[in-house]
């Protein structure tokens, strides 16, 4: 099979780490930039039909339906552990997503859970852990 259809099962199921977090927020900020300049260009070509192909998230990754066998097997260590995303659509929005032993899919916001409780806080991983327990 070729490599460039199938995603390879290695670097697919990647944990949500500190240095994953920083990644996305420098992907918002580079997005941010990039839509000041596409405003300035209107601003002074005043052309205002130019439209931009939007991404839109995958039907097959969408929350609380199972993960596609395409993806490979999830490794037993990293069930019920937060994930960096799959989808593209995700990739500068800060989340992450959770798989438990059925394969379901659970996406959670990587803001401060009420304003205290970050992703990589203890107290969050467990309620998350029993939140996606079957």
């Amino acid at each position: 099979m070729d490599p460039l259809f199938w995603p390879s099962e290695a670097n697919r199921f990647r944990r949500f780490t500190p240095e994953s977090l920083a990644a996305i927020e420098e992907r918002i900020a580079n997005k941010k930039k990039e839509q000041v300049k596409v405003k300035e260009k209107t601003k002074e070509t005043k052309e205002q039909g130019v439209e931009e192909d939007k991404l839109t998230p995958q039907l097959d990754l969408k929350i609380c339906k199972t993960l596609p066998s395409l993806y490979g097997d999830i490794p037993a260590e990293l069930v019920g552990e937060p994930l960096e995303d799959f989808d593209p659509y995700y990739s500068d929005h800060k989340t992450f997503m959770v798989l438990n032993k059925r394969r379901t899919i659970f996406r959670f916001s990587a803001t401060p859970a009420l304003f205290i409780f970050g992703p990589f806080n203890p107290v969050r991983k467990k309620a998350i852990k029993i939140l996606i327990h079957s």
